[in-house]
């Protein structure tokens, strides 16, 4: 099992930017599919972002505006977040899959290990 930490900055103006980091806690996120899901109050968790062995999948509505990408020295993957939007505001999950791996946007049921969230906000 791989413990999840995200961690990062909490609280932006809206067109700032935050970048959230995923940590695996002493594991290690080679050869795992990493995503972003995201669940604002009210509403159920959505598809954020997917990087699976470099190929990378987007929601429309983040599309141009996050990356997600992985920091090899860190041994963490990340989500960097510009013109981010009140929108944007919810509590952000990280993620991640085992092998084997697919190069096909996966679903939240298929990932096997989950962080704790943590809240983001937008706002002036």
């Amino acid at each position: 099992q791989v413990p999840l930490v995200e961690s990062g900055e909490r609280w932006v103006q809206p067109g700032g930017s935050l970048r959230l980091y995923c940590d695996p806690s002493g594991g290690s996120l080679n050869g795992y599919t990493a995503g972003w899901f995201r669940q604002a109050p009210g509403k159920e968790r959505e598809f954020v972002a997917q990087d699976t062995l470099g190929t990378t999948f987007y929601a429309d509505s983040v599309k141009g505006r996050f990356t997600i990408s992985r920091d090899k020295d860190k041994n963490s993957h990340y989500l960097q977040m510009n013109s981010l939007k009140p929108e944007d505001t919810a509590v952000y999950f990280c993620a991640t899959k085992g092998p084997p791996l697919r190069l096909a946007k996966l679903t939240q049921w298929e990932y096997d290990y989950w962080g704790q969230g943590t809240q983001v906000t937008v706002s002036s």
